[in-house]
């Protein structure tokens, strides 16, 4: 039991920085950084692709890690369904 604790653990806090870092990149590029290749921005420009590629890996890490913590729970997702089906 106690390993499965500090397995929900490593996922929940994984899942959370994951989260974190998708929002901190996805409002830089959106709010911040400049569109396209602009005069004089080259330097932006590449932080805005690298921002991009480190969004697009971080939410693929992010969906395994969710799918992850789902497995983690499938007992009580089972017992949940299970519970609704029986009440129709």
């Amino acid at each position: 039991m106690a390993e499965k604790i500090s397995k929900l653990w490593i996922v929940n806090v994984t899942s959370f920085l994951l989260f974190a870092l998708l929002g901190v990149t996805g409002l830089i590029n959106w709010l911040l950084l400049p569109r396209g290749y602009g005069q004089g921005a080259g330097f932006l420009v590449s932080v805005r692709h690298s921002l991009v590629t480190m969004h697009e890996w971080a939410a693929l890490l992010f969906i395994i890690v969710v799918g992850v913590h789902i497995s983690l729970h499938w007992s009580y997702v089972k017992n949940t369904l299970g519970r609704y089906r029986k009440k129709k």
